[in-house]
């Protein structure tokens, strides 16, 4: 069996799988507080919840605070061999409300990622090291706290101000990846037994949640050993329109690309709709992680006829990015 059909096979048995979980039983057990899982080795605050999955429990953590953003829900999630006695590795998810069933959150689209399902299937194969994910949930700031700073920095005065109307407000992912990086990741890492190293750190998310993944690794490289990013939002702003402002990203991230030698990074993106405006800019940002001496160890992408830009759509291709940044 060659490499490609080697990876279908795999998709083929994560999604059989997936479908199993989803038609035996009832997925999830609802809502159920701190009492009732007090012989949990972590400790849970009277303010937080545990919600039980099928596969996994996540811990939610309502407003947490912090001094550099607004409070938001923290979603953690633990698969179903989560020990103290092991040690696993942390994705740290942007958009967090849309990444678990959408009767225990509040996604957006009304659409879901299946990342408890997706997971476990791989985990329980041993196809990947064994993680758990943080979701972070968006605010009303999402826009500015997911588009690059120092791109934007790089704009004419002109375009900035385009870009700032069109995101309702100037850039705040500086501060944003400030709080996932001194505030977020000192608490999990004190919660749960966490493999704490860049090699074991990782971030993912798509659209603009694709950009701050990337921009998280390059201002970051020290913490985060690569990405995820699944539809990656090279033209920046909902509506406006300027190769001003994708030239900005692909100049950023020339000169700021982390080694090759400790980094990864996995790209996609659809032919449809929003995702079709993608392929110039991927194509260019390809090229400089080709000038960066990445090869097909360190860097993926995936074009995926008829993919659109949906939550449904990238819980399709959801394996494919955990496949390639958790490889053993």
């Amino acid at each position: 069996m060659n490499m490609a059909n080697g990876l279908k096979h795999i998709k083929g048995l994560v999604v059989q799988s997936i479908n199993q979980i989803t038609t035996t039983g009832i997925l999830r057990r609802g809502i159920i507080f701190g009492l009732l899982f007090s012989a949990l080795s972590f400790s849970i605050d009277a303010q937080d919840t545990i919600i039980t999955l099928e596969k996994g429990l996540v811990h939610r953590y309502k407003e947490f605070q912090s001094k550099y953003v607004a409070s938001r829900n923290i979603d953690v999630w633990l698969p179903t061999n989560y020990s103290e006695k092991n040690c696993y590795d942390v994705i740290y998810f942007h958009d967090g409300q849309n990444l678990f069933d959408t009767s225990i959150v509040q996604s957006f689209t009304g659409m879901e990622w299946n990342v408890d399902e997706t997971a476990s299937v791989l985990m329980d194969k041993e196809l990947i090291r064994n993680v758990i994910v943080v979701g972070i949930w968006n605010t009303s700031k999402r826009r500015p706290e997911y588009f690059p700073q120092k791109a934007y920095e790089l704009l004419d005065t002109i375009t900035a101000a385009k870009v700032s109307a069109d995101i309702k407000g100037k850039p705040e992912s500086d501060n944003y990846l400030k709080f996932i990086v001194d505030e977020l990741k000192p608490h999990i890492d004190s919660k749960y037994t966490t493999k704490k190293s860049r090699n074991h750190t990782w971030t993912a998310g798509s659209s603009m949640g694709g950009l701050i993944s990337l921009y998280a690794v390059c201002e970051y490289p020290q913490v985060f050993g690569g990405a995820a990013c699944f539809s990656t939002h090279w033209v920046g702003c909902p509506k406006y329109r300027s190769e001003s402002v994708s030239e900005a990203f692909i100049k950023y991230l020339a000169e700021n690309l982390p080694s090759a030698k400790t980094h990864r990074f996995y790209f996609d993106h659809g032919t449809k709709g929003l995702d079709g405006e993608y392929a110039k800019w991927q194509q260019r940002a390809n090229e400089v992680f080709s000038k960066g001496k990445y090869t097909e160890n360190q860097l993926k992408f995936e074009l995926f006829e008829f993919g659109e830009h949906t939550e449904a759509s990238w819980s399709q291709h959801l394996d494919d990015g955990l496949l390639f940044i958790l490889k053993k």
